[in-house]
């Protein structure tokens, strides 16, 4: 009801507007563009008419608009830190727009050898001036800056902004925590168009499948305001594409490199174009990228348990083994060791027009085109204790509380895909993000009026992706002596190097695919309003409509080989140890059924059995519609103090459609056979939201900035939690079930921030924020008491998304800037980049495997120290940096008690990139990355314990960069 009658008030404040808007009179408008002495677009610029106290800013393509200019002659003056002051004419005639260019020329700054261009300071400049006039609490990076450091996709150029961490993907940057907030609670668009997620189970926003070289900026949001989308926990992300320029403009990249894991290639290479017609009206902006990279990593996996259970060889009056269980100290009951090789091949393409009818419209075409095969091979041998009933006395060996000696069973297992092709004997997953906007700007006499339609859609198709497993069974020497490298090693080597002690365990072949589309629409309007009588101020309102729809649909077929391949000494097969695997030499992959041999097996659903209690209850369809309109007020009280204010309204309505999977044990006595019952299952859900904050922004002088923000903001559930789905997996004793009745997670914040600006271009600054959060959601982990999920599913361990009660935030964020102009001699040449965050939570409402309620959590994915830095030198013509990336360890996933929980270990990255300028237009560079080899790495409970440990080894590559500007 609320929303219905918020809708009706804004349709009715529009026509009163737009006839207050045309009924205007003796008042014009002032249209205008500017660009530095390239013609790049400059943002952030302080656009000021003196005689009438009042001004505006550009926006990131370098445009501003100031309306309801009384008819006559004024001075234009335009202010931009790391540039001249400029003083342009302008004139205003009674009911039209006025169009100006206006050009800025670098100042000298005194800085007599450090080159102000794209290379030097104009892309921190540009950050720095946007983030300084923006209203909220922003951080902003510029591609220019971007382009100082050795980062290949945006996932790892964000992750220099304060406040905010990666979790990697193969050594690269993939998932963004944004203030500790996990990635599903965080926003990511593209030119204000949400970015669909391209995988099944999630929200995440794949940050590694966007190359850095097609952004021209990116905006960190991390108090929004109410114009902007309200699913935004710890902040919204937004990504700009290029613009049309003001004259020519050509790029172009080349390059080349090695990654030291496999010591195989890398290539990469870009073009971009653009220009605009001789009378100004039409412009493009065209650009493609490549990259193709061939690399690799080393994994070590384990579990750890601290219960071990064992046959006494005794029988219960049924006949069923007696078994017993014991306590003992931790020790690793599974363990597993991966050889993976992957060829990445990243292509992005893009097409921006635009399209200026006259000064007061201009509508505009923006495209983006992103596509990732990816390719892996794995070779997986992993080593599992046995059941307890397998287990008898004389089996095992305990020492000082330790299982040393038990048996197991080991699987070597081969991953790969369909010989030839774009497969070539890989699994190859086909990622594609692709999103096409339509908008446009207009000036009805004093009504701002903006508009965008936007399509988007994300897909993951993964075909014929097969794996091969052979299994025997033998006892082992388990070696927990070293927590962090724990392993398991045959105590007769001939069990573990005996081909033919390998059998035939399972043959897969599985075909899954991902798809979210989004259909986005909003409408803006803005008026001038002076509504305390203080000087300048605006009215803005608007709706929004985000129609989703998301789906998977996966299969699943497994087949009998056994008489064809009964042994791994029946198949051709290849050798993975590798004495240089990162981990360390004393892991011994063996050998495996070779990936050729895998791709060639005609395997299809003529000769195989298809399983669908292993893909029908991850197959789901959701459809998401969110309704949206909001009011806000910007307004000036002071010559120093401006407020912005107002409220959201976010509807939002699911339908969800899935599968429950009930699973049947045999009963030889009642003539019951093994079977599954599959139950087609829907629901709905709505809800609304009432999102209402306030930010003010104080300058205690030119260069000194306080800001203070109050803020509410959402996270909508996971689409796969919500759908009232079972899945039984038999071979873990695992039931996985949805809740559709899942809250969203709401956030009230608040943000204290400070910054004082440096004339020479550079940043100090220092805030506070806290965010109380209710209804978080995580995964509670209990132990199924009945059959309720299928005979035989007593004792399984359950799996559900439940909402805790609350949670809070607190953290501290500072950040400095500064070329060292200050030092005598080539030192004024070096440059200094540093932020730190720190975050504090704590949880309530999660509950053990128990029931009973947890005390000792913080919220999961939540850094507690988080660290950027940079040393870069550039003078006329090199220029070099030394980058590093530190973020502390963190709760990760809530096991079913404190022993089981698993926390993401710290990360210290260090790369280093430099450059040299054969000509003004050519450079030629070289990047080295992850000089510290830092792993993945999950630990268990305790941080000697690894859970997973992968390593990327060192990357390097080196080329030429290209750059033509004609004004």
């Amino acid at each position: 009801m609320k929303l219905m009658n918020l809708k009706k008030l804004i349709f009715v404040t529009l026509f009163l507007v737009l006839g207050t808007a045309m009924g205007q009179a003796q008042t014009g408008n002032i249209q205008g563009t500017i660009t530095d002495e390239n013609g790049i677009y400059v943002p952030g610029a302080n656009v000021y008419i003196e005689s009438l106290v009042k001004g505006a800013i550009s926006n990131f393509d370098g445009k501003f608009t100031m309306v309801g200019i009384p008819e006559g002659d004024y001075t234009l003056r335009v202010t931009y830190m790391g540039y001249s002051d400029v003083e342009q004419q302008v004139s205003v005639t009674s009911g039209e727009t006025a169009a100006v260019s206006i050009v800025l020329t670098s100042s000298n700054m005194e800085l007599d050898e450090v080159q102000v261009s794209a290379y030097g300071l104009s892309g921190q400049s540009k950050a720095l001036n946007t983030q300084r006039n923006n209203m909220n609490i922003t951080n902003v990076v510029s591609t220019d800056q971007i382009g100082k450091f050795p980062d290949a996709n945006i996932g790892d150029a964000v992750k220099r902004i304060p406040g905010i961490t990666m979790q990697v993907d193969q050594g690269e940057a993939r998932n963004i925590i944004v203030r500790g907030l996990s990635p599903q609670l965080n926003s990511v668009t593209l030119n204000g168009s949400r970015i669909p997620s391209a995988e099944s189970d999630n929200r995440n926003i794949q940050m590694d499948l966007i190359p850095s070289d097609m952004i021209q900026t990116i905006e960190v949001n991390k108090a929004v305001t109410p114009d902007m989308d309200g699913d935004a926990l710890g902040g919204s992300v937004n990504l700009v594409t290029r613009t049309a320029p003001q004259g020519f403009r050509l790029s172009a990249t080349a390059g080349s490199g090695v990654n030291f894991i496999t010591d195989k290639r890398i290539w990469n290479g870009s073009i971009l174009v653009g220009d605009r017609t001789n009378d100004g009206k039409f412009g493009y902006m065209l650009s493609a990228t490549i990259n193709d990279n061939d690399f690799g990593s080393d994994n070590i996996e384990a579990e750890w348990d601290n219960e071990f259970e064992y046959n006494t060889g005794a029988e219960d009056e049924e006949g069923e083994p007696i078994l017993e269980e014991m306590d003992v100290n931790p020790y690793t009951n599974v363990t597993e060791q991966r050889t993976y090789l992957v060829q990445r091949v990243r292509r992005s393409f893009s097409a921006n027009f635009d399209y200026q009818i006259n000064a007061a419209n201009n509508i505009y075409l923006k495209t983006m085109y992103n596509w990732r095969d990816d390719r892996e091979n794995r070779f997986a041998f992993a080593q599992e204790i046995l059941d307890g009933e397998d287990i008898e006395e004389g089996d095992f060996t305990i020492t000082n509380g330790v299982p040393t000696r038990f048996p197991i069973e080991a699987v070597r297992e081969s991953k790969g895909g369909i010989a030839g092709g774009r497969n070539k004997n890989r699994r190859l997953e086909d990622q594609r993000m692709q999103n096409y906007t339509l908008g446009g700007d207009h000036l009805f006499g004093n009504l701002k009026f903006d508009w965008m339609g936007a399509y988007a859609k994300a897909s993951e198709e993964r075909l014929n992706e097969r794996y091969a497993a052979y299994a025997a069974e033998y006892i082992v020497n388990n070696d927990n002596f070293d927590p962090k490298y724990p392993i398991m090693t045959a105590a007769d080597p001939s069990d573990f190097n005996n081909l033919d002690n390998f059998e035939f365990d399972e043959i897969t072949n599985e075909n899954q695919y991902t798809e979210e589309e989004d259909i986005n629409f909003f409408a803006n309007f803005e008026l001038p309003a002076d509504i305390f009588g203080k000087g300048e101020g605006s009215i803005k309102f608007g709706a929004r409509g985000r129609f989703k729809t998301k789906l998977r649909n996966n299969d699943f077929f497994e087949y009998d080989f056994e008489d064809l391949y009964p042994t791994l000494g029946s198949v051709p097969v290849k050798s993975y140890t590798d004495p240089d695997f990162l981990a360390g030499e004393k892991y011994q992959a063996g050998t495996f059924a070779s990936e050729e041999w895998l791709g060639s097996l005609d395997l299809n659903s003529t000769n195989g059995e298809a399983l669908p209690d292993e893909f029908l209850p991850g197959n789901f369809e959701v459809k998401e519609n969110v309704l949206a309109a909001y009011l806000m007020f910007n307004q000036k009280l002071s010559d120093k103090l401006s407020v912005l204010a107002g409220v959201r309204v976010e509807h939002t309505k699911l339908d969800s459609d899935g599968n429950r999977v009930v699973y049947i044990e045999e009963d030889e006595d009642a003539g019951i056979e093994e079977s599954i019952e599959v139950e087609s299952v829907s629901d709905e859900n709505s809800y609304t939201n009432v999102l209402p904050g306030i930010h003010f922004k104080y300058n205690l002088d030119n260069n000194t900035i306080m800001r203070f923000a109050w803020t509410n903001t959402l996270a909508r559930p996971n689409y796969v939690d919500l759908i009232p789905r079972s899945e039984i997996v038999n071979e873990d004793e695992e039931v996985i079930v949805g809740n559709p009745e899942l809250d969203p997670t709401t956030s009230m914040n608040f943000d204290l921030n400070a910054e004082h600006y440096f004339e020479s271009v550079g940043i100090v600054s220092g805030g506070l924020f806290y965010k109380r959060i209710n209804d978080f959601i995580y995964t509670y982990i209990t132990e199924a008491e009945d059959d309720s999920f299928g005979s035989g599913t007593t004792g399984y361990d359950v799996f559900q998304p439940l909402n805790g009660d609350s949670a809070s935030i607190f953290g501290a964020e500072v950040s400095f800037q500064r070329q060292l102009d200050f030092l005598p001699g080539f030192a004024r040449n070096f440059s200094i980049y540093l932020n730190y965050t720190y975050l504090s939570s704590s949880a309530d409402g999660i509950r053990n495997e128990d029931g009973d309620e947890r005390t000792d959590l913080d919220l999961p994915n939540t850094s507690p120290n988080m660290f950027n830095g940079s040393l870069g030198y550039a003078d006329k013509r090199f220029s070099a940096r030394l980058s590093a990336n530190f973020s502390d360890s963190y709760i990760d996933e809530i096991g079913g008690n404190a022993f089981e929980d698993r926390y993401y270990d710290t990360q210290f990255f260090l790369d280093f990139n430099a450059s040299y300028a054969i000509t003004s237009n050519l450079r030629i560079y070289t990047d080295v990355n992850n000089i510290t080899n830092q792993p993945l790495r999950y630990f268990q409970s305790v941080k000697e314990r690894t859970q997973q440990a992968e390593f990327y080894s060192i990357r390097f590559t080196f080329g030429l960069k290209y750059d033509l500007f004609r004004k």
